[in-house]
């Protein structure tokens, strides 16, 4: 009988959970949510509160250990299950780690290619991808046929080169406004100015990716901003939501010799 199952993702804002009905791929969702950084507290005795417990738990975390710890405190307190992380290793899961030191490489970035290697296989041979995360930060990584992962970018997401305008400049605290191809107020040219940004950074790796591996790569994208991000890109961009919660169904898999 299958055991419940518990993937969390910590990023630089929020921790995001969920819990499967198994550990693989492909496995029933049975519960999900998300607690910004400074509420982990809340987890134990409020949203987990009324959860099964899992029999076994894996995560990744880029948010520093002293958040971890508290992650880990909620998950002892309401669980039984041994807290368990993800660190990016020289290859796991049909991915081979090119970073000049492996274990450096942020583990969501480790895990949300490791996803998206095994969605794209379950959809036709191999080829080339390009992994797009879209948050706090954003990171564009580029792996090969082979699933050799070649290099990554990591730039300012939406929110960090506003402030930055805004520390920077005088007279720049504005509201937040609508992507335009012409932008005709300062709003629109600051969302607009930091949404293209992004969206050259992703579209130069993906022109990267074609020259090198001579194919078109399988572009995906993800991340809690992803959505705003979708719309503007040029060529085909898959978004996928659940790419790190995906990417942790398979490497639990493999770590348990499922």
């Amino acid at each position: 009988m299958a055991s419940p199952f518990l993937a969390i993702d910590i990023g630089n804002t929020r921790l995001k959970w969920a819990l499967y009905d198994a550990a693989h791929p492909g496995a029933a969702l049975q519960a999900h949510g998300a607690e910004f950084l400074d509420h982990i507290e809340r987890l134990a005795e409020g949203p987990w509160a009324n959860l099964p417990a899992p029999s076994a738990m894996l995560g990744c975390v880029v948010a520093g250990d002293a958040v971890r710890r508290r992650a880990e405190e909620q998950i002892v307190e309401r669980f039984e299950c041994a807290p368990r992380w993800v660190v990016a290793s020289a290859a796991e899961a049909g991915i081979v780690n090119g970073y000049d030191h492996p274990t450096r490489l942020g583990a969501d970035r480790w895990v949300a290619m490791i996803g998206a290697r095994h969605r794209m296989l379950g959809t036709g041979p191999a080829r080339p991808m390009v992994v797009v995360m879209i948050g706090t930060a954003v990171t564009v990584e580029a792996i090969d046929a082979g699933g050799k992962f070649l290099g990554g970018l990591i730039l300012p997401g939406h929110g960090i080169m506003l402030r930055a305008l805004e520390s920077g400049t005088a007279g720049l605290h504005v509201p937040t406004g609508e992507v335009r191809e012409f932008p005709t107020n300062t709003s629109d040219a600051l969302t607009s100015g930091g949404t293209y940004a992004i969206a050259g950074a992703v579209e130069r790796m993906v022109q990267h990716v074609r020259s090198h591996c001579g194919a078109e790569p399988a572009c995906y994208m993800t991340g809690g901003a992803g959505w705003k991000m979708a719309p503007v890109m040029n060529g085909d961009f898959e978004l996928v939501e659940s790419l790190i919660m995906d990417g942790l169904l398979v490497i639990a898999r493999e770590r348990d010799g499922g």
